[in-house]
């Protein structure tokens, strides 16, 4: 994330000692995600929130419901002829110059185009990635792991999946990252001062990449599923085809990087994490879920009332904005026994961290395969993780969470000399 994004939505102070949640009033009436002095006590505000009114209506942003239960959530989630997607995702509500398909699109439509990219992200379909990834993350922590330290997010956390995804899904090229990166940050960022310059600009980003590929030779990728792709007897149109992408590069260029992020602060403040997964490595593959379900990158989405409906014993007119919390029902201790403490084995672990019902993440396995390729180098190698000394942990919190930076400090380790890939 660049560093114009960060200041426009993280915190300006860092956590100290035990952290307080937003004021009561405030959780009742004046709920805002996109306040920065709710980024640094997010996960208190939403546990008091789920205790003190687990469906509460914020006044700001012209209104809107506020929903941090599990059951609620899943059941908002699941419920699309009630809860559409097809008036936006955001609060306050913006678009990009196209629209994000699937995810703002309801069934029967959207089922259509979600089988249309599916068949090339299965984990049959990306096995293949699994080696490539690994060589990435080698060279990656090559790069720092002798120094002893590094930022963590701009060192591996944000290049790692970037690259793989620019490399194995979009065959597009890596000098274009940052570019492609900058502008999916800006407009992920509702309140962004340049919101909309950075939709317009990924959209012409994509425009360009699609026009290049049907010029050339098939790579067999998610790309030219799209370019073949047909919908009620014909080829996409060129909104559908950017739009399509264009989820697929927000949601590998920002989520999993967060997920990382998240991961490695909670290694530093609960080293028998790291330590139970480098000694039991055969743990990690639920390990993943359950760090996804403790720390979810993907916080929240929104959703608008297509009638007048109970929830949670609250009603909810025709129209009204309903902002689900899928990193609140991930901690609710009704679905989640000791939901606050990791548990390796956790099982069942029905964590919406990918999102619910028909919308549910479409690069679900993707983030699964880097995450426990990454994990089991990074718990490998690195050993006696912690913050570094002069560090503040700023978070970006809108829609999705991460550390805006993180350096960390480790015993220092030899490179093992792989090739750049």
């Amino acid at each position: 994330m660049d560093q114009a994004s960060s200041s426009a939505t993280a915190a300006d102070a860092p956590a100290a000692g035990p952290a307080q949640p937003m004021p009561d009033e405030w959780c009742l009436r004046e709920f805002n995600h996109v306040a920065p002095e709710l980024a640094p006590v997010l996960p208190e505000t939403l546990a008091r929130m789920r205790s003190l009114c687990p469906v509460a209506h914020s006044e700001a942003h012209g209104g809107f419901w506020v929903v941090t239960k599990y059951e609620d959530v899943l059941r908002v989630a699941q419920d699309w002829e009630t809860f559409t997607s097809t008036e936006g995702l955001n609060i306050p509500p913006y678009r990009g110059s196209v629209r994000n398909i699937p995810v703002e699109v309801d069934p029967p439509e959207q089922r259509v185009y979600k089988r249309m990219v599916n068949a090339h992200l299965t984990p049959k379909a990306i096995a293949h990635w699994e080696e490539p990834a690994r060589a990435l993350v080698t060279q990656l922590i090559d790069g720092f792991i002798e120094r002893g330290e590094c930022e963590f997010m701009d060192e591996f956390a944000r290049p790692f999946p970037s690259v793989t995804f620019f490399d194995l899904a979009l065959h597009a090229p890596r000098d274009e990252i940052a570019q492609v990166a900058e502008m999916a940050s800006v407009s992920s960022v509702p309140n962004h001062p340049r919101a909309k310059e950075g939709w317009a600009g990924l959209s012409a980003w994509i425009t360009n990449l699609l026009k290049e590929r049907r010029g050339g030779p098939p790579r067999g990728d998610v790309v030219d599923a799209v370019l073949a792709a047909e919908h009620e007897g014909r080829p996409l149109d060129e909104a559908e085809a950017v739009g399509i992408v264009q989820l697929l590069v927000l949601g590998g260029l920002e989520t999993t990087a967060g997920a990382l992020g998240l991961t490695m602060l909670r290694f530093t403040r609960h080293p028998e994490i790291p330590a139970l997964l480098r000694a039991e490595p055969e743990r990690i593959p639920s390990a993943v879920e359950e760090l996804l379900r403790l720390d979810s990158p993907f916080s929240a989405i929104a959703r608008t009332a297509t009638r007048d409906v109970e929830l949670g014993g609250r009603q909810v007119k025709a129209g009204d904005k309903v902002l689900l919390y899928w990193a609140s029902a991930n901690h609710d201790a009704d679905e989640f026994t000791d939901p606050d403490a990791f548990d390796a084995a956790r099982s069942p672990n029905r964590h919406v961290a990918f999102g619910a019902g028909p919308h549910r993440c479409l690069g679900s396995n993707v983030a699964r395969l880097n995450l426990r390729v990454a994990l089991e180098e990074l718990t490998r190698r690195l050993d006696d993780i912690k913050v570094a000394d002069d560090s503040e942990i700023h978070f970006h919190n809108t829609l999705t969470r991460a550390p805006n930076s993180l350096r960390i400090a480790f015993r220092p380790g030899p490179r093992l000399g792989t090739p750049a890939g």
